[in-house]
């Protein structure tokens, strides 16, 4: 299987993750953004990642390759036999991947703006050395602009939003070890994928690791959530 995908995007992250809990082997495509995702196009149809290529099909969209996965490679299965958890796993799933993913997404866009490690970290691997220089010294009254204007799309409001959600996790979190049911679903691993983007795990490597949004990744109520996430990701780990 081959995985074409953007490192730092919490939906190829999430695929990832989906891969690991099975136990497959695939080999990565790192898709330069531009001339890379016309090649993916002609592969897949579309532009976005993650896509997956298994043997003589090619799927696009996190859900759907996770799907397929689940179809093609039950065990250990991500999707509870159970009708009611099933239908809650699906839901939280698509709640990670839809209103958790937008806010998580704009506020590490915010953090970045005020932070020129991380913008500069988040870059793709093949970012030629000029132009990761250039974004770097971005002056801030350039990056300012840019902040405002994404704190027009996702303002205090929002940001409260985010955060409450984010405490409503961390009970969730704290009283049992998965979201739904007493093992790892796709439910868990769709939400871990967007913490992702908050606060870098380890796997991140540097400069990344442990660097994420102010104020979120700092905040010591959400560090038993951040934990939990670990967690998960140390159960993935290989070996």
């Amino acid at each position: 299987m081959q995985l074409h995908q953007f490192r730092h995007s919490a939906f190829c992250e999430k695929v990832r993750l989906v891969l690991a809990a099975k136990g497959l082997d695939y080999t990565v495509v790192e898709v330069t953004p531009g001339l890379g995702q016309l090649e993916l196009f002609r592969l897949s149809g579309q532009r976005q990642v993650p896509v997956l290529v298994d043997g003589s099909e090619v799927i696009a969209d996190s859900t759907a390759i996770a799907l397929h996965l689940e179809r093609h490679h039950p065990l250990p299965a991500l999707l509870p036999a159970d009708p009611a958890e099933r239908a809650q796993v699906l839901l939280l799933e698509d709640w990670a991947d839809t209103a958790l993913a937008g806010g998580c997404r704009l506020a590490l866009l915010q953090a970045a703006g005020a932070d020129p490690v991380l913008r500069t970290a988040l870059l793709p691997d093949a970012t030629p050395a000029p132009l990761r220089q250039l974004v770097s010294g971005l002056p801030s009254g350039v990056m300012g602009g840019m902040g405002e204007a994404i704190g027009e799309v996702f303002g205090p409001q929002h940001r409260r939003q985010l955060q409450g959600n984010l405490e409503q996790l961390a009970q969730l979190t704290a009283a049992r070890p998965h979201l739904v049911g007493d093992k790892l679903s796709l439910a868990d691993l769709a939400v871990v994928a967007q913490l992702s983007l908050l606060r870098f795990p380890a796997s991140s490597g540097a400069p990344l690791a442990g660097r994420g949004v102010s104020g979120i990744a700092d905040n010591p109520v959400l560090e038993p959530l951040f934990n939990w996430r670990d967690q998960v990701l140390a159960q993935l780990a290989p070996g």
